[in-house]
């Protein structure tokens, strides 16, 4: 980070627009800091908020739908609230993609526990809805497990 500036009385830094927030001053002569900022995300109590252009809108109701893992014979895995099944065919809500996970030795216990190593696996970006065929397997998500799995950050290029 670049070393504060004292900006002289009369200059650019010292003349601020009212648009521009007031910098800070010692005795009679304003600090300048040279910054440029980009804001990817912000915690508050623990929940990691994301500007919109950079997540799908996901659907806020999820009310007792179970959290859950299914594995399908030709989709891959997914990650979401089940909203509903028949036969082989699942819809998703909030979900998903689990393409590589690292910290777990089974799908078991990543519905059971979660990642060790989450900087290591690739979870897509969520989506709000997605319909599964071939379903094979569903596993539900302990809280624990969910923490875990939420706190990977979206794999993209």
């Amino acid at each position: 980070m670049n070393a504060p500036r004292v900006a002289s009385p009369g200059s650019p830094a010292a003349t601020a627009t009212p648009t521009e927030p007031p910098s800070p001053q010692i005795g009679s002569q304003q600090i300048y800091f040279p910054m440029k900022a980009t804001l990817d995300e912000v915690t508050l109590n623990g929940v990691v908020y994301v500007p919109k252009t950079q997540t799908a809108q996901v659907v806020l109701s999820t009310d007792g739908m179970p959290l859950v893992i299914i594995r399908a014979q030709a989709a891959g895995v997914h990650y979401g609230y089940l909203k509903s099944r028949v036969g082989g065919e699942a819809v998703l809500l909030n979900t998903r993609r689990i393409w590589y996970w690292d910290g777990a030795a089974s799908l078991s216990q990543l519905a059971a526990e979660g990642v060790s190593k989450p900087q290591n696996c690739r979870f897509s970006v969520p989506l709000a809805e997605i319909t599964v065929i071939g379903v094979i397997e569903v596993l539900p998500v302990t809280e624990a497990a969910q923490k875990s799995i939420d706190g990977v950050k979206p794999w993209k290029h």
